[in-house]
This record gives structure tokens, C-alpha cells and sequence, in this order.
């Protein structure tokens, strides 16, 4: 047993402390690999809702260009009458229909519907909230969210009238 040094005590590289506080930041957060379906679903709920409020602003930006007349108009719709703007048209389609069907789930979990009884905290912690109907409420929001994709990209381009 003997006396540890002030460098022992106190570590001078960024990996040691952040090992020690067990902080990680913006890159844990980032991390999709340590975290389950909950929370992916969760970052994805937070991004869609965000791209969503970014597009109903530009929304409402386009369609107040009909008061500048029709040429003004028609100049802001060639943007969306390209291939970028059917793509990012059939994102739109994507995101808004996993955040209504996720947000859908989550109503209903909040409710208590389909969490399932609780039960005792015992290691190794696995949550008791995602259960089943859970994870399959998360693959249904992402598969309506593909199908929709998918009719609207046979719509813009040309498959389905």
C-alpha cells in the first residue's frame, strides 16, 4: 500500500476522464449500437418532428408564392417537379407517416395500453415496457412507413395514376 501520485489521482487525457465520469456526450448519444429499439425509436420520433416543422415551414414559404401570381407559382413548383424534389417528397411521405403511426404507439403506451404488469427490478434490468406488442407497434410504424414510400414513389414517378 503506498501513496498514488497526483497524476494517478487526477488523469490528463480526455479518454481517462471521460471513462471515469462515464460522460460520452454528443457521441454517446449518437451511438445506435448500445441502445435498444426504444430508444432508436425515439431518436427517430425526435428527427422526424424536427424534418417535419423544417418542411411545414418551407411548406408555407412555396405556397405563399401564390400571392406574387402565377408565374411566381409556377416557378416554385419546377423545383418540386425533379427528381430531388420527388425524393425528398418521398421522405416527407416516410417520416410523416412513421411519426403519426409511432406517435400512435406512444399514445397508447402512455395510456398503459399494451406495456404489459410491471415487474421487479432485478439484474440484468432488462425494460419491461418494451415488450412484444411494443417492438412490433415500432415495425409496424416503420413498414406502413415503407408502403407508403413506396405508393407515393409509383405515384410521382409514373407507375400508379
Amino acid at each position: 500500500m503506498g501513496i498514488k501520485s497526483n497524476s494517478e489521482n487526477n488523469p490528463s487525457t480526455g479518454d481517462d476522464i471521460k471513462l471515469k465520469s462515464g460522460r460520452e456526450g454528443l457521441m454517446g448519444w449518437l451511438n445506435p449500437t448500445r441502445y435498444g429499439w426504444e430508444r432508436v425509436s425515439y431518436w427517430l420520433q425526435r428527427l422526424t418532428g424536427v424534418g417535419l416543422l423544417i418542411y411545414f415551414i418551407g411548406h408555407i414559404y412555396e405556397t405563399s408564392s401564390l400571392v406574387n401570381g402565377i408565374n411566381a407559382w409556377n416557378s416554385m413548383l419546377e423545383l418540386t417537379q425533379t427528381t430531388g424534389g420527388h425524393i425528398f417528397l418521398l421522405l416527407v411521405i416516410g417520416a410523416s407517416t412513421f411519426h403519426t403511426v409511432n406517435g400512435l404507439r406512444l399514445i397508447f403506451t402512455e395510456s398503459g395500453i399494451g406495456i404489459g404488469r410491471p415487474g421487479r427490478p432485478d439484474y440484468p434490468y432488462d425494460a419491461t415496457s418494451l415488450n412484444y406488442k411494443q417492438k412490433s407497434g415500432i415495425w409496424v410504424a416503420m413498414l406502413l412507413a415503407a408502403i407508403a414510400m413506396l405508393y407515393g414513389g409509383m405515384v410521382m414517378f409514373g407507375d400508379v395514376s
